[in-house]
């Protein structure tokens, strides 16, 4: 029996007893003893009542102690934030000057006199034997397990050890059945579900709650054994928990699982005296052995499934999160020509299985295009999974993408996935794929072809589902013939190629990409930002931007750090390389005018003047603008230049 005084505090003479396996204190109307002070938590501390009383503190805000005698226990990390209660001990709630004591009388239920039968979980096989010998008891073990195997859930399980016990205990009037909570961290035992046998003989649920002998529980529990108490007020001492309980007779049977009590069954006779018997005790224990695995697996399937749960909860909200970020946090920001070319190729694209290869100066933005090219294709439900070819030696990079066993190479002591059974049927985005070492090229091509891979150390191939979109800066057909790439792999890969342009081809855009990025970094450092001045706007757009929209947006990033609050961007802003195009534009002679008829003035001077420096050389004038002959000679006919 555990009674509790409180001492101090606003509920000061006030005493409670535990009936239940527990007792939860706290300064909400939920709890068992509630404490109304303000230093008490919600939810402050629990008193588990199991083979030995424990109290446990819920992580409250001012924290719970224990005093016995001389001795002061603070419930915190060290302790796992719980102790052992013993009878006289003092537990305090709060800290400093706010503290509430409360008074712990625990008393043992008398019921150490004399029992009728106890079994040892150690005697099993003797007593199986035993029970064996008996065709009629086996034949109802027969029954009752068949239909235990055949729950599928926690509940159906509980409920056919239920019944299985009605059946194989005619004489029995309740089912109790207590298991340990493992998801607490002291492991209180917790009634779970209580039977009673109806007018039919089936187990039914009870009207109302039905009292459980504690001291029976304690002592299967502490004795690991199957207890025998027949008319028990007289044999078990006339323990309160028994008496309360209006029980004449009772069995207590251990569920376990090698050293571990998972629970007890107790099995009631609350209609005449001295009802249960010793073959009851045996027959149950045999019961109990089959049903202990069968309570364990359920309540693990249980948790599998709950697990199995979130974690698809958690894959929806992450994959929906992972899409809004490169869709939404990262939209495709462009309505110059080029753009729009290449956002109707993407389209046109994205629906179908075929290989994609995205070429484009580094910084252009190929990944996203990557990535908008997976989330709007029917893949958008699976992973978009992304690996650099250049950013791994050779080993490990078809570790990497193909996965190994375990042991097949040293530090292997795992087996792992490659990034080709992750992305299973999803998107695989190879960025840099020119950099992939030739023996891996092979491997790659093998997958195209087949649509299979090898993991590092395996005899068998695995059958995977991936769309392969490949990037690269370099110019493909240039490494084919150089024999730096193999020329049937590209073309597997370029059987859909995507251009993406450089930042000079789409001038149009800067102007919105540079307010994008502005607006981005302003909310992202909590700055308020303007705008820019005509004079910045002309300078972004006369930039060449080697290093494209990546250049821009550090550019951005960094204007908004010395940018003041609700300031414009001015030309002083500006790096020192965008705003020496400033001369130019003066000496071009550029009039006002529109932005655009203002560009391709500076830039047709821009051309004349490469010319001009290199007497008329096409080839090194293109070296020197940093860009192609074919794109110079296509400039020079737009701008009618012979």
């Amino acid at each position: 029996m555990l009674r509790l005084a409180v001492r101090t505090g606003a509920g000061a003479g006030r005493s409670f007893v535990a009936e239940g396996d527990g007792v939860r204190i706290g300064r909400a109307p939920t709890n068992d003893l509630v404490i109304d002070d303000s230093h008490v938590s919600a939810e402050h501390a629990r008193i588990a009542l199991g083979p030995a009383a424990t109290l446990e503190d819920l992580r409250s805000t001012n924290g719970t102690s224990l005093v016995r005698g001389a001795t002061r226990i603070v419930l915190g990390e060290d302790s796992a934030f719980q102790a052992a209660l013993e009878n006289g001990d003092v537990i305090e709630l709060g800290s400093g000057d706010q503290v509430t004591y409360i008074d712990v009388t625990l008393q043992d239920d008398r019921d150490e006199a004399r029992v009728v039968a106890v079994r040892k979980i150690e005697d099993l096989g003797r007593i199986s034997a035993g029970v064996e010998e008996n065709p009629r008891s086996l034949s109802a073990l027969y029954r009752v397990q068949k239909k235990i195997g055949a729950a599928t859930s926690l509940d159906e399980t509980l409920v056919a050890v239920s019944d299985a016990v009605f059946a194989l205990v005619p004489r029995g009037t309740h089912v109790t059945i207590v298991l340990r909570d493992v998801d607490e961290p002291s492991g209180a035992y917790v009634p779970v579900m209580t039977r009673v046998r109806s007018a039919s003989g089936q187990g039914t649920a009870p009207a109302g709650p039905v009292p459980v002998a504690r001291s029976v529980f304690r002592k299967v529990v502490g004795e690991r054994a199957a207890v025998l108490a027949a008319d028990a007020p007289r044999d078990v001492g006339q323990s309160e928990s028994l008496l309360g309980a209006s029980i004449r007779s009772t069995i207590g049977v251990p569920l376990w699982k090698g050293d571990d009590i998972l629970g007890v069954v107790q099995v009631d006779n609350r209609d005449a005296p001295a009802m249960l018997s010793q073959e009851d005790v045996e027959v149950l224990t045999v019961l109990a052995a089959n049903a202990s695995l069968a309570i364990a697996g359920a309540r693990l399937i249980q948790r599998l499934v709950t697990a199995e749960e979130r974690l698809k909860k958690e894959n929806t909200f992450l994959k929906s999160r992972e899409e809004k970020r490169q869709t939404a946090g990262q939209p495709i920001l462009g309505n110059s020509q080029p753009m729009l070319t290449l956002l109707s190729q993407l389209d046109k694209v994205a629906e179908t299985r075929v290989t994609v290869l995205i070429e484009g100066e580094t910084g252009t933005g190929k990944e996203l295009i990557a990535s908008a090219l997976h989330y709007r294709s029917r893949r958008r439900d699976r992973l978009f999974v992304t690996q650099n070819c250049a950013a791994l030696p050779e080993n490990l990079l078809e570790s990497e993408l193909f996965g190994h066993k375990r042991g097949a190479f040293t530090g292997a002591t795992d087996e792992k996935k490659g990034l080709f059974e992750i992305a299973d049927g999803g998107t695989l985005f190879l960025d840099e794929v020119t950099e992939m070492p030739p023996p891996l090229q092979s491997k790659l091509l093998r997958v195209l072809q087949e649509g299979e891979v090898r993991p590092v150390g395996a005899t068998h191939p695995k059958i995977v589902n991936v769309r392969i979109v490949a990037a690269s800066n370099r110019n493909l057909e240039k490494e084919v013939a150089a024999g730096r790439f193999r020329e049937d792999l590209y073309y597997r890969l370029k059987v859909f190629p995507l251009r993406v342009p450089p930042l000079r081809e789409r001038r149009d855009d800067i102007p919105l990409l540079a307010s994008a990025f502005l607006k981005r970094y302003g909310a992202e450092f909590g700055r308020a930002v303007g705008g820019f001045t005509q004079q910045a706007t002309e300078l972004l757009m006369a930039y060449d931007w080697p290093g494209n929209v990546r250049e821009l947006q550090n550019e951005m990033q960094r204007v908004v750090i010395e940018l003041e609050d609700n300031g414009l961007v001015t030309k002083e802003l500006l790096s020192a390389r965008i705003r020496q195009v400033e001369g130019v534009i003066a000496r071009s002679g550029a009039s006002k005018g529109t932005l655009r008829e203002m560009m391709d003035t500076v830039e047709k001077y821009v051309l004349l003047e490469a010319l001009r420096e290199h007497n008329h050389n096409k080839t090194s004038a293109a070296k020197t603008l940093g860009i192609t002959r074919e794109g110079l000679h296509k400039k020079l006919r737009q701008f009618g230049i012979s």
